[in-house]
């Protein structure tokens, strides 16, 4: 929750409550980064798989259970140590997530961002899709789609 909290402003970040459910219910798309010296949680990346193109605010309060035939894997959360961003962690988990993702037949992962994110999703290969109907946390997020075809 620290490192969610870090990487989150206090009405972007999830509950305590959320992030177990989403431990609990979606745990087979819930990858988590470690220190290879310590073994601490370094960061984490975590989302259903849904069978819309852009992610619903329902989802980041309500969560589902991963559709098993769904077309998109989506990103609710992405979320490094301050300590050791910029050192490769975030782009490491989007790279596992992408071939997770391979691996169950999704044809794409979808997530929003804010503006000032747009460029590191870029780096790994997500398209802007522009402006998102998202009204979580009251902020302009910006749909991003990574195709894996």
């Amino acid at each position: 929750m620290e490192i969610e909290r870090n990487g989150f402003s206090n009405a972007e970040a999830a509950s305590l409550d959320s992030m177990r459910n989403r431990l609990r219910v979606i745990n087979d798309s819930f990858l988590i980064a470690h220190s290879k010296e310590s073994n601490d949680v370094v960061g984490f990346i975590v989302g259903p798989a849904i069978n819309e193109r852009y992610l619903k605010d329902e989802f980041y309060e309500k969560v589902v259970t991963n559709d098993a035939n769904a077309e998109y894997q989506s990103v609710l959360s992405l979320a490094v140590h301050p300590l050791v961003q910029g050192c490769g962690v975030g782009s490491q988990l989007l790279e596992a997530f992408a071939q997770l993702a391979e691996q169950a037949g999704r044809k794409a992962i979808t997530l929003t961002c804010l503006e000032d994110k747009i460029s590191f999703y870029q780096k790994s290969g997500y398209k802007d899709e522009g402006v998102s109907d998202s009204q979580h946390a009251s902020e302009k997020w910006h749909n991003m789609l990574l195709d894996l075809d």
